[in-house]
């Protein structure tokens, strides 16, 4: 018996959510195909996904391909929760990408298409909606080939295009040979020896799929079935088994985590490695704390049932784990290839409605930020005020939906802004001392700030002895420079510095006769976490921050005779075009717009292009704020900008 964990993903409005229900009814799990028009499909459970029509979380459903038992997981296909679908990629074994026939490739589909490449998670495309008015084979083919990859092979042709009619032939196409020779010598060897059999060809596309170096094309309908049960075929055939020792150590990620009825967490978990069993204690997190499996179901056959242990390759939902977050190594810690897309560059204040409970709403918004992190919730005590990092609007649209529903709490945002980040401009050094001038923390810390490249993160060295005090104070201090960054002098994050401690020094334990240790005449790590954020920004202030403002690549394809309505709106919106491509009567432009006008730039296209422009953006790269002054976030933190503010409040001579 064999494991695939297949995830299904698609552009919006592609038929991903149909083709899962029509899946799951040729294999018999549903008697009757529900439909998202109506809500009633088996992977959008929420209320809120079955009235919008959309799905938002990624949903696991187990089903049977001859001896392989298949975890189709169903994720969302709007980008603005692309953050779901990072979480789902790490514990798949492949995937299925669906494109629709009529509207070819799109934005979402390429980006989608890139990581996957990028991870090299076998993949097989499906062409949905054959049945459609307008629907395309030689042209979608020829969008993917140039716009996805190369590297295809359509398994058939398809009939009665754009009819309820319309059908799926299966069949190698000729180009087959092409693609699998130009990669496999002994195919091209075979080929022209003359003794290239039909399984030798076959076994080629196995092996080179499973590798993720070619990618089959399938057409067909989810609403009509139309290909689908090639597909199926396809996904036990073409796609690696999951690979995994159940004798071994305990591995596995957590990629979703949900409430139950009583308010309890659940983990949803996919285990590499081992097997994992009810009762066991087991370490999981950063932190690598210890929990107790109480509970476990594996999904199976359309359902997911109780059972005692879970075994490497299948995914199960686990329970006991109250301090579990998404992202958690479970057991053996694994290498992982951190964020496979681009983090959250918009953020919003969430504003109480009248007779709305702030800590409620807190507590709400504290427990959504644990089925996503990236939400990444900020409490600005000062202005009692609660924002959260967003994709786009329709995320905003889905939180203040997902409070009203859940919570029964009644909420408004502010204007979506900007999330921008600092870096270093120079080097900055600055030391206090123990016991000296109006340093008020037995604890000398001295600093030194530098730039480093971009995406190299926060690095802290030492060039003070390590055993000059005790090991616990240089970890506070490296805790404390690394809490302190995330605000830096205008309020935002310095992702990438290095920092560098060059002077330390404290005050040993001591006690008064008789008596037992006295504090206040001995360090404590107290004493180096309160000053570590004061010499730093006296550091970061003397090397200067410059803010820099989240790009996103974009591309518009349109109508040729539009350009010139389009170029003084891409500069009003401070859009830097960097190539301009005519293709007969369309025309290709490509450059880069700042992340807060990317909403305004996709409102303005149609009118601009006579509904026929397509935009397609992603986060690229942060530039520098060159327009007027830059922008500044409000603090959360004690403000060690101002010392004598913050040594109030750290002091607590001063309420918060």
């Amino acid at each position: 018996m064999h494991l695939l964990n297949l995830g299904i993903l698609a552009h919006v409005d592609a038929g991903k959510t149909s083709l899962t229900e029509r899946l799951l009814h040729s294999v018999g799990v549903i008697d009757e195909i529900g439909s998202v028009d109506d809500g009633n499909t088996r992977t959008d459970t929420l209320a809120l996904e079955r009235r919008r029509g959309i799905t938002i979380k990624s949903a696991v459903v187990s089903f049977q391909v001859d001896d392989v038992t298949v975890n189709l997981i169903d994720t969302p296909g709007h980008p603005d929760f692309i953050a779901e679908v990072e979480r789902v990629l790490g514990v798949l074994d492949g995937a299925v990408l669906v494109v629709s026939a009529v509207e070819g490739v799109q934005a979402q589909t390429r980006v989608l298409m890139r990581t996957l490449r990028r991870l090299r998670i076998p993949t097989l495309l499906f062409v949905n909606k054959i049945d459609r008015r307008g629907a395309r084979q030689d042209g979608v083919l020829r969008e993917i080939a140039d716009r996805l990859t190369p590297a295809i092979v359509p398994m058939g042709t398809t009939e009665g295009l754009g009819t309820p009619d319309a059908s799926f032939t299966p069949g190698l196409a000729p180009s087959a040979l092409d693609v699998l020779a130009s990669q496999d010598d002994d195919v091209l060897s075979a080929y022209v020896d003359g003794t290239l059999s039909h399984d030798r060809l076959r076994a080629a596309l196995v092996s080179r799929t499973r590798r993720a170096l070619v990618h089959p094309v399938y057409f067909g309908s989810a609403i009509t079935g139309a290909g689908v049960r090639e597909l199926v075929a396809g996904i036990g055939e073409l796609l690696p088994p999951a690979a995994g020792d159940s004798e071994g150590p305990v591995s596995g990620t957590v990629f979703k985590v949900e409430r139950g009825p009583a308010g309890e967490k659940v983990a949803y978990a996919r285990i590499f490695d081992g097997t994992l069993r009810i009762r066991d204690r087991i370490p999981f997190g950063a932190a690598r704390q210890e929990g107790r499996v109480t509970a476990i179901t594996v999904f199976d056959h359309g359902t997911d049932a109780r059972d005692d242990a879970v075994p490497a390759g299948r995914i199960a939902r686990l329970w006991g784990l109250a301090d579990v977050r998404i992202g958690d190594t479970i057991g053996e810690p694994r290498d992982t290839q951190g964020h496979f897309f681009a983090p959250p560059t918009l953020e919003t204040v969430v504003v109480p409605g009248p007779g709305t409970d702030r800590g409620k709403l807190h507590l709400a918004l504290g427990q959504l930020a644990e089925q996503d992190p990236l939400i990444d919730l900020r409490h600005d005590e000062l202005r009692r005020e609660l924002s959260v990092s967003l994709y786009g609007e329709v995320q905003k649209e889905v939180i203040q939906a997902t409070l009203a529903d859940e919570y029964g709490l009644d909420v408004t945002f502010r204007e979506t802004t900007t999330i921008c980040v600092e870096r270093p401009v120079g080097s900055g050094t600055a030391v206090e001392y123990n016991k000296k001038d109006d340093n008020p923390f037995l604890a000398t810390v001295g600093l030194r700030v530098d730039p480093a490249p971009t995406g190299a993160g926060v690095d802290f060295r030492l060039e003070v002895e390590l055993g000059s005090m005790p090991y616990a104070f240089f970890k506070a201090v490296e805790d404390s420079v690394r809490e302190t960054l995330g605000q830096g002098l205008c309020g935002w994050r310095v992702p990438d510095c290095t920092v560098t401690m060059t002077h330390c020094g404290y005050s040993p334990r001591q006690s008064h006769a008789h008596q037992g240790f006295d504090k206040s005449m001995s360090s404590t790590g107290h004493d180096f976490r309160g000053l570590t954020p004061l010499v730093l920004v006296e550091a970061l202030r003397r090397a200067g921050t410059r803010v820099y403002e989240p790009m996103h690549g974009f591309r518009v394809e349109a109508p040729a005779d539009t350009l010139g309505a389009l170029l003084p709106v891409l500069t009003a919106l401070r859009a830097v075009p960097e190539s301009t491509e005519t293709r007969g009567s369309v025309c290709v432009l490509t450059g880069a717009v700042p992340a807060g006008r990317v909403h305004e730039l996709g409102r303005r296209i149609p009118g601009l292009t006579r509904g026929e422009g397509e935009l397609e953006s992603a986060f690229d790269h942060y530039a520098p704020v060159t327009h007027g002054t830059a922008p500044a976030r409000p603090r959360t933190d004690h403000n060690p900008l101002h010392r004598k503010e913050y040594l109030l409040n750290v002091m607590r001579r001063v309420g918060s």
